[in-house]
C-alpha cells in the first residue's frame, strides 16, 4: 500500500498548504476519495462557528472498521496490526494479524449483539492496555454504538460521572490490571461505580488477572463465556453497520475548569480522514514499520494513534501493558531492540523521568531501527529535545513535537519527519487543512500571526523577535470536536465564545521568523495582581529560562495586599545547598524577562509536578495547596504519581 496523499518534500507541503487554504473542500475531498465509503458525500463541509456547526461530508455512509480492518484483508491479511508487549517481561508477547484482528473484533461486536448492544447505545470502556481493549473499541464501532472509553487509573466517582452523562447501558471492564509492581482492581472498581448508574444492565468481564472478583447474576457475564457463545453460533460474519459520516464515534471526557468533566463527541467521517492523513505525514508512516506510541488507548493519543489512525493506514500498531520504569528504567528501550522498533511516540514527561535514570539503561541497547522520534502531550523542553534527540535517536532521527488536544482528534501543529524541518521546542509548522491565527486579548489578529494569509513559512531564513498571542485556528479540519455530550452550550462556550468566529485553543504561542510555533502553554489562568493582569504560562516561561530550572508551574493565592500573591512550584535540578540564593536568582530572571511586577512571591522547590498521565500539570490541585487547603484536593487517582502530591503539601511554604 502506497499513500498517494503523503507528502514527501518541502515544496511539496508548501504546495498542498497552499491547496488547502485555497480549496479546503476539493483538497479534503480528494483525500477521502481514497478510503471506502458505502456511499459518497453530498458536500465536503458545511460549517459556522457561531452555533457552532461544522459537517464534514454530508450525506456520506461508512464504516470505519471496514477501513482499519477490511480493506486491508486481500493485501495485507497476514501482516501484524497489533503487537501486544506485556507488564511481565516474562510473559509471553501476543501478535495479531489483520485477519486475526478482524475475526476477533467480529466475534466480539456479535457478541454485544447478543448483549443487547445496538446502533447509538453508549457503551463504557474500563479496561488494561491488552488486545481486547483496542479489540472492544473497534466492536463497539463496527455495531454503530458509541464507545466511551475511561482510562484504567480513573475513580470509581469518577466513572459514575461518565457512566451517568452519557446514560451508558453496557461496561466492559476486567477482573483487574497490572502496572508496574501493582495491580489495580478494576472489576471491584466498577461495582463501586455502578452503585450510582441504574442505566447499566450488562457487565462484560475479561479474564486478566484471576483476582476474585464479584459476578452480580443477570448483569455481569465473563468475556469468554460470551466468546464461547458466540462460536457455537457458528461464529457469525457480523457485518458493519452502516453510520453516516456524521454519526457519533465516540464520546471522550476531559476535564473541564468546572468540577464536571466534558464529553468531547467525535464524528465517523472526518475523524477516519484525519487521523489517518495525520498520522501517515507526520510520521512519514511506510508500509512494513513497526509504530509504537506509548499512550494508553484511554487517552486520545491512544484513540487516534494506537487505533484508528495507524490501522485505518493499514500499519503494524505496538501496544505495551506496563510502564517505562518496570522491571527498570530501560524498558523503552528492551522493547524497541526486541520488536526493531522504527517509530518511538513517547511524553516529554516519560522522557524527563528517564533523564534521571541516566544513561546506563540506554548504553547497551539496539535502538538502530529507530528512523523517527516523537513527543505529544505538552511542550517538550529544550534539554529533554537534545536528550532524546542525542542519546535515543543517536542524531540521526527526526523529532516530531506534535501538538494537538482531545477536542482537535488529531496533530494540528507538527513537522513532519525528515520532510519539514524539527526545531527544539517547537512545534513548527501547521498541517495542511489547519489555518493557525494568533490574536490578542480582544481577539484582534496580530500581524504576522496568521499562517494562511501571512504565509505557512513566510519568513524562511531571516530572523527577528518572535510573535506570540493566543492561539485559535479560524478553519475547520475534518476532526474538530461536534459538540460536547448532551450540553451544546457548553461546547460554544468553552471554545467559540471567547473570540467569537474562532477556535480558541486555551494555549498561547509564539511565531518565529520562519513561521514555526511554540506552544507557551494555558493562557486562561490568568493572575490580578495589584491590578495588573499576569498570564501564569508567562511567568512559567520567564522561571523556565533560568538556569538549572528543569519545569515550573504558577498559581495565584490570596494576598493581604497584592489581592493575589503569585506562587511558583518549581523542579530544580542545580546545586540546591542555598535554597534562598536559588530563589533569589529564579525571582531575578522574571524580573528582567517580564518586569518586577511578575516576581513570584513564594518559590517552592518540588521534586516533580502533579501530572495527568497524558502529561497536563493539575493546576487546579496546586492552586488548592497554595491557598492552605490541603484535604479535600479531589481526585488524585489519575495522576501519573500521585505520591508527589503528598510531598508538595509537606514543604508548602
Amino acid at each position: 500500500m502506497s499513500y498517494p496523499y503523503q507528502i514527501r518534500s518541502m515544496e511539496q507541503y508548501l504546495s498542498e498548504y497552499k491547496r488547502s487554504v485555497e480549496d479546503p473542500e476539493g483538497f479534503w475531498g480528494g483525500i477521502a476519495s481514497h478510503f471506502s465509503w458505502h456511499r459518497k458525500w453530498d458536500k465536503v463541509l458545511d460549517w459556522n462557528f457561531t452555533d457552532p456547526r461544522v459537517k464534514w461530508f454530508s450525506g456520506a455512509q461508512l464504516n470505519i472498521t471496514e477501513n482499519c480492518l477490511d480493506r486491508h484483508l486481500a493485501e495485507r491479511g497476514d501482516q501484524p496490526a497489533i503487537i501486544w508487549e506485556p507488564n511481565d517481561p516474562e510473559e509471553h508477547f501476543r501478535i495479531l494479524s489483520y485477519k486475526e484482528l478482524h475475526f476477533k473484533v467480529c466475534q466480539f461486536a456479535q457478541a454485544l449483539k447478543n448483549n443487547g448492544a445496538k446502533k447509538g447505545d453508549r457503551i463504557c470502556i474500563y479496561m488494561p492496555m491488552v488486545p481486547e481493549l483496542a479489540i472492544a473499541v473497534l466492536a463497539c464501532a463496527r455495531i454503530g454504538a458509541i464507545h466511551s472509553v475511561v482510562f484504567g487509573g480513573f475513580s470509581a466517582q469518577s466513572i459514575a460521572d461518565r457512566i451517568q452523562d452519557a446514560q451508558c447501558n453496557l461496561v466492559i471492564t476486567s477482573d483487574g490490571a497490572h502496572r508496574g509492581n501493582k495491580q489495580i482492581p478494576l472489576k471491584s472498581v466498577i461495582d463501586d461505580a455502578l452503585v450510582q448508574c441504574p442505566s447499566v444492565k450488562k457487565v462484560i468481564v475479561l479474564t486478566r488477572t484471576r483476582v476474585p472478583v464479584s459476578m452480580i447474576k443477570g448483569r455481569d457475564t465473563w468475556w469468554e463465556d460470551e466468546i464461547r457463545k458466540v462460536e457455537t453460533q457458528g461464529n457469525p460474519a457480523c457485518p458493519a453497520e452502516t453510520m453516516d459520516a456524521e454519526d457519533m464515534l465516540f464520546i471522550l471526557y476531559t476535564s473541564g475548569s468546572t468540577g464536571k468533566p466534558k464529553g468531547v463527541v467525535h464524528t465517523c467521517g472526518g475523524y477516519m480522514v484525519y487521523t489517518n492523513y495525520s498520522f501517515v505525514n507526520v510520521f512519514q508512516y511506510q508500509p512494513g514499520d513497526v509504530y509504537f506510541c506509548t499512550a494508553d488507548i484511554g487517552w486520545i493519543t491512544g484513540h487516534s494513534y494506537i487505533v484508528y489512525g495507524p490501522l485505518s493506514a493499514g500499519a503494524t500498531s505496538l501496544m505495551f501493558e506496563g510502564i517505562p520504569t518496570y522491571p527498570d528504567a530501560g524498558r523503552f528501550w528492551d522493547i524497541v531492540d526486541k520488536f526493531k522498533v522504527n517509530i518511538l511516540y513517547t511524553a516529554p514527561t516519560a522522557i524527563r523521568s528517564l533523564m534521571g535514570f541516566g544513561l546506563d539503561f540506554v548504553k547497551n541497547k539496539d535502538l538502530s531501527s529507530l528512523k523517527v522520534l516523537g513527543t505529544v502531550g505538552e511542550p517538550i523542553n529544550e534539554e529533554a529535545w537534545h536528550w532524546y534527540h542525542e542519546n535515543i535517536g543517536k542524531g540521526r532521527c527526526p523529532i516530531v513535537d506534535t501538538w494537538w488536544q482531545t477536542e482537535t482528534a488529531g496533530i494540528l501543529i507538527s513537522n513532519m519527519a525528515g520532510i519539514t524541518p524539527h526545531k527544539p521546542a517547537h512545534a513548527t509548522l501547521p498541517l495542511p487543512g489547519v489555518q493557525p491565527l494568533l490574536v490578542d486579548e480582544k481577539g484582534t489578529a496580530i500581524p504576522g500571526g496568521d499562517a494562511a494569509k501571512d504565509g505557512v513559512w513566510f519568513g524562511a531564513g531571516k530572523t527577528g523577535e518572535p510573535i506570540s498571542g493566543n492561539l485559535c485556528i479560524k478553519f475547520p479540519w475534518p476532526a474538530i470536536l461536534r459538540t460536547t455530550y448532551g450540553d451544546h452550550e457548553r461546547c460554544r462556550q468553552t471554545y467559540f465564545a471567547t473570540y467569537p468566529g474562532l477556535y480558541f485553543t486555551g494555549d498561547g504561542a509564539l511565531r518565529d521568523a520562519e513561521g514555526n510555533y511554540r506552544i507557551t502553554g494555558r493562557v486562561d489562568d490568568v493572575l490580578n495582581v495589584s491590578g495588573h493582569r499576569i498570564g501564569t504560562a508567562e511567568v512559567e516561561n520567564a522561571i523556565n529560562m533560568h538556569t538549572g530550572v528543569v519545569e515550573s508551574a504558577v498559581v495565584g493565592y490570596p494576598h493581604d495586599i497584592k489581592g493575589q500573591g503569585i506562587y511558583a512550584f518549581v523542579i530544580f535540578n542545580g546545586d540546591k545547598s542555598d535554597e534562598t540564593r536559588v530563589r533569589q536568582a529564579i525571582i531575578q530572571t522574571v524580573a528582567r524577562i517580564i518586569g518586577p511586577i511578575a516576581k513570584p512571591d513564594k518559590i517552592q522547590l518540588v521534586g516533580g509536578l502533579p501530572k495527568t498521565r497524558s502529561g497536563k500539570i493539575m493546576r487546579r490541585i496546586l492552586r488548592k495547596i497554595a491557598e492552605g487547603e490541603t484535604h479535600n484536593l479531589g481526585d488524585t487517582t489519575t495522576l501519573l504519581d500521585p505520591a508527589v502530591v503528598e510531598e508538595i503539601k509537606t514543604g508548602r511554604l
